[in-house]
C-alpha cells in the first residue's frame, strides 16, 4: 500500500480520531435504551429499525448529489453533522431526554447517508482495479484504530463518568478530526474537473445527466442490482452483529460492560492486524467468492456462540473466539462490499451505484435489528435463537454462488 494516494491515507489517519469518537458512545446506545430507560428488547429492536427508514431513503441521494456537488465539499458537510448529532445525543442523556437520544441517533445516521457515497467516490477517484481494493482497506485499517480505542475507552468510561459526559467528549472529538480534515483533504481529479467545466478526467468523461437518465441506467443493471437484493439480504443475518449480539450479551448473558467493550475492542484489534494479509490474500480471487466466505463466516461465529452461550464456565471464552470469527468473516465480506459497486459503476456514476448499493443493502440493515429483537423476545434457547437468525444468510449464499457469479463480468469481479 505504499503507492496509495496522499488524500487517501489522510483519510485513513483521520479516520482513526473520527472512529474514536464515534466509538466512545454510538456503540452503547442499545444498551442506554435498555438499562437506563428500561425499553424491551422488541422496543429497542423496532425503534433500531424505525430509525433506519429516514437514511435508507436519503442514502440514494446522497450518491446522486456527490456526482453533481462534489464528494469532498458532500463528505465533509456530513462530517460536521455527525460531530454536532454525536454531542448533541450526549447532551440528551444528561437530561435523560428519549426523543433527543433518538433524534441524536437518527442525525448520526441521516450524516452516514450522506457522506458515505461521497467517501467511497472520492476514494475510487484516486485509485483503480487492485490499488482501490487496497485503499478500501486502508480506510478500514484506519477506522477499526479508532474503534478499538473508542469501543475499549468508551465500555470503562462509561461505568465511570456515565453516558452523557462520554458523549459529549466523543462530539468533541470529531469535531477536530473534522476540522483537520477539512483543511488538509483536496479535491479529487474528478471534482476538479467538475468545478472546471472540463469534459474529461483520467478517470472518464465528466457529464452532468440528469436524475432520470442515472436513474434509469441503474434499474437496467441487472448484475448491480442482483447483488444489492442478496447482500440486502445477508445483512438479516450479518447485522445481527451490530445490534442484537452486543443486546444479547449484556442484558441476556450479563456479560459486563467492561467485558464488552474488551471484546468490541478485540474486533477493531483484530481488523487492524488482519485486514491488510486478507486483502492481500483476495487480491486477484473473485468478489462474489468473497461475499460467500464472509457470509459462512459469520453463521459459524453466530451458532457457535448459540452453543457455548448456555455454558457458565466457558460463555466469556465463547464470546471471545465468536467475535474472533466474526471479525474474520467481517474483514472478507467488506473487500467486495466496498469496492464492487464502485467496479461496476460507470466512472460518472460511481456515487449513484455507492448510494443506491448501501440503501437497498441498508433494508436488511434497518430489518435485521427488528428480527433479532422479535427472536430474543420468544425466549428461546441460545443455540435455537441464533440457528433462526441466521436462516437468511442460505439463501443469499446459494443465489452468489448459483446466479451472481455468473452475471457479474470478470475484471470487475477481479478484486
Amino acid at each position: 500500500m505504499r503507492t496509495l494516494d496522499r488524500n487517501i491515507r489522510l483519510l485513513g489517519y483521520v479516520a482513526i480520531v473520527r472512529a474514536t469518537g464515534v466509538s466512545l458512545i454510538l456503540p452503547f446506545v442499545a444498551l442506554y435504551l435498555r438499562n437506563v430507560v428500561h425499553l424491551g428488547f422488541g422496543e429497542i429492536g423496532l425503534l433500531i429499525a424505525v430509525l433506519g427508514i429516514a437514511p435508507l431513503l436519503l442514502v440514494p441521494f446522497g450518491g446522486l448529489f456527490a456526482d453533481r456537488l462534489g464528494r469532498r465539499r458532500l463528505f465533509l458537510l456530513s462530517l460536521f453533522v455527525e460531530a454536532l448529532s454525536v454531542a448533541g445525543t450526549g447532551a440528551a442523556m444528561l437530561f435523560r431526554s428519549v426523543p433527543g437520544v433518538i433524534g441524536g441517533a437518527l442525525l448520526v445516521s441521516l450524516s452516514g447517508s450522506l457522506g458515505g457515497p461521497a467517501l467511497s467516490a472520492y476514494v475510487a477517484d484516486l485509485a483503480s482495479g487492485s490499488s482501490r481494493t487496497e485503499g478500501f482497506t486502508f480506510l478500514r485499517i484506519g477506522w477499526n484504530v479508532g474503534f478499538t480505542i473508542g469501543v475499549f475507552s468508551g465500555g470503562v468510561l462509561i461505568g465511570a463518568l456515565g453516558f452523557s459526559r462520554v458523549g459529549l467528549a466523543a462530539g468533541a472529538v470529531l469535531f477536530v478530526s473534522t476540522a483537520i480534515l477539512a483543511a488538509l483533504l483536496e479535491v479529487s481529479p474528478y471534482d476538479r474537473a467538475r468545478e472546471r467545466g472540463s469534459s474529461e478526467t483520467a478517470s472518464g468523461p465528466v457529464r452532468r445527466p440528469s436524475f432520470g437518465w442515472s436513474l434509469r441506467l441503474l434499474a437496467g443493471d441487472r448484475a448491480f442490482l442482483g447483488l444489492c437484493a442478496l447482500v440486502g439480504v445477508a445483512e438479516l443475518s450479518v447485522g445481527q452483529w451490530s445490534s442484537t449480539f452486543p443486546l444479547y450479551v449484556n442484558s441476556v448473558l450479563h456479560i459486563p460492560y467492561a467485558i464488552l467493550g474488551a471484546g468490541l475492542a478485540l474486533n477493531g484489534l483484530l481488523v487492524v492486524i488482519a485486514q491488510s494479509p486478507t486483502t492481500r490474500a483476495a487480491i486477484g480471487r473473485r468478489h462474489t467468492t468473497l461475499v460467500e466466505i464472509g457470509v459462512l463466516l459469520y453463521v459459524v461465529g453466530f451458532l457457535l456462540f448459540g452453543l457455548v452461550a448456555p455454558l457458565p464456565q466457558v460463555v466469556v471464552a465463547g464470546f471471545f473466539v465468536a467475535v474472533f470469527v466474526l471479525t474474520m468473516g467481517e474483514n472478507v465480506l467488506s473487500i467486495p462490499t466496498s469496492t464492487l459497486p464502485s467496479n461496476l459503476a460507470p466512472p460518472t456514476e460511481i456515487g449513484a451505484y455507492n448510494g443506491t448499493f448501501f440503501a437497498l443493502m441498508g433494508v436488511g440493515q434497518i430489518l435485521a435489528p427488528a428480527l433479532g429483537g422479535a427472536v430474543l423476545s420468544l425466549g428461546l434457547a441460545p443455540s435455537i435463537t441464533w440457528a433462526l437468525l441466521m436462516v437468511p444468510a442460505v439463501p443469499a449464499v446459494v443465489a452468489s454462488r448459483l446466479w451472481l457469479a455468473r452475471k457479474v463480468p470478470e475484471r470487475p469481479n477481479t478484486a
